[in-house]
């Protein structure tokens, strides 16, 4: 079977024994990858998650990193060009004679305005690549098959794109809830000023009501950059797969993912509060110890070791950020594959693809892994 076979639709995994009697237990669910290709439960989602992890961590964390490093040496690359073309305005708004004039202001303002938006965007693309790489990672490690970096990035970028297009959809469809938020955050402080005690109360309800709002709408789309890869689905038609999927699993998924999110809270407590216990002890300070009027020698007299603890906190929040980004795409990733294989019978297509032999006869009965009429119109993830 090539590579580019699908992932089609077909018919459900298995089914209970018929007949009196006895019968023999059913045969576990092929397993050729990570998980079983079998609808999963919530302890397989998040360990299928951590093997991907355990197996799979050169494409996986290696791409991450190159991302995180390309954005940072933007960012800084960038940072030092706007610092090094507007020095001398910032010299006279900062070391003038305390006020500032708007003919300095506005060139920095307007560099400095133009950095962040490259920023901001660039900070997008990383992201959308790293969950692209997700999944195109998991594509793999479902079928139990190899994954290079230079595999994974030859399928991950191309679908970068509609991945970006997703989260820029999604940041605009979730602006709503978020500027209705702003809005009765500032018709509850107008009517708090004007002391109406009832117009305050019902600001402050609507107020609670856009946080749900978001959430859900977060929660609703979450699918969609799994489809936007693995279905190579536009932004539009991944955010409609998504809606599709999670009727009647919103909860599932909440849950799970809030779960998810928990577990890389309770990681990055881990990796730091060590760090954070092992922080040196300011020594007392002492004004009669010359010299005693520089700000600098003033903070390496009270924190003399300080150098160390922040290099281990640099360390360990990037090992905490890689994680997350990591993990949580995973967890989401896995939790598309589920509704699929209980909703459009995902699991026989896995097994024709993945090369397992049959253990039963539902495969058989179903068109191959390229059969159309799959609902949506997602005749295969690739």
């Amino acid at each position: 079977m090539s590579d580019s076979s699908g992932w089609g639709p077909s018919g459900p995994y298995g089914g209970p024994p018929g007949g009196w009697g006895w019968m023999p237990p059913p045969p576990p669910p092929p397993k050729p990858g990570v998980i079983p290709l079998a609808p999963l439960g919530v302890d397989t989602v998040l360990g299928g998650a951590f093997v991907t992890m355990r197996r799979y961590a050169r494409p996986l964390f290696g791409l991450a990193a190159l991302a995180c490093l390309v954005l940072v040496a933007l960012t800084v690359g960038l940072g030092s060009i706007a610092y090094t073309s507007e020095a001398d305005h910032l010299h006279r708004l900062f070391k003038g004679s305390g006020t500032a004039e708007w003919a300095d202001a506005r060139p920095v303002l307007i560099t400095f305005g133009a950095l962040w938006v490259v920023g901001m965007l660039a900070t997008l693309v990383a992201n959308a690549f790293m969950q692209a790489s997700s999944a195109a990672t998991l594509h793999e490690a479902v079928l139990g098959r190899r994954a290079r970096i230079g595999a994974v990035w030859r399928r991950a970028w191309p679908r970068t794109p509609s991945v970006l297009g997703v989260t820029l959809l999604m940041s605009l469809i979730m602006l709503i809830p978020m500027a209705l938020f702003a809005l009765l955050a500032m018709a509850l402080l107008a009517s708090l000023a004007s002391e109406p005690f009832l117009p305050a109360g019902v600001a402050f309800l609507l107020l609670l009501l856009s946080v749900p709002l978001t959430v859900w709408l977060y929660v609703l789309f979450s699918f969609a950059p799994a489809a936007a890869v693995l279905e190579a689905a536009s932004p539009l038609t991944a955010m409609r797969r998504s809606v599709r999927l999670m009727r009647g699993a919103w909860w599932r998924t909440f849950g799970i993912s809030l779960l998810g999110g928990l577990i890389v809270v309770i990681a990055s407590l881990v990796v730091r509060l060590p760090i954070i216990f092992a922080m040196p002890s300011p020594q007392p300070y002492d004004p009669s110890t010359p010299p005693h009027t520089d700000f600098a020698d003033t903070f390496g007299q009270s924190v003399p070791d300080l150098g160390p603890y922040l290099v281990l906190t640099v360390i360990a929040g990037i090992f905490t950020q890689l994680f997350s980004m990591v993990f949580m795409p995973l967890v989401t990733n896995l939790l598309y594959i589920d509704q699929r294989i209980r909703r459009e019978g995902l699991a026989d297509v896995l097994i024709r693809v993945a090369g397992v032999p049959e253990t039963h006869g539902g495969p058989e009965t179903h068109g191959g892994p390229e059969a159309p009429g799959a609902p949506g119109g997602p005749g295969s993830v690739h």
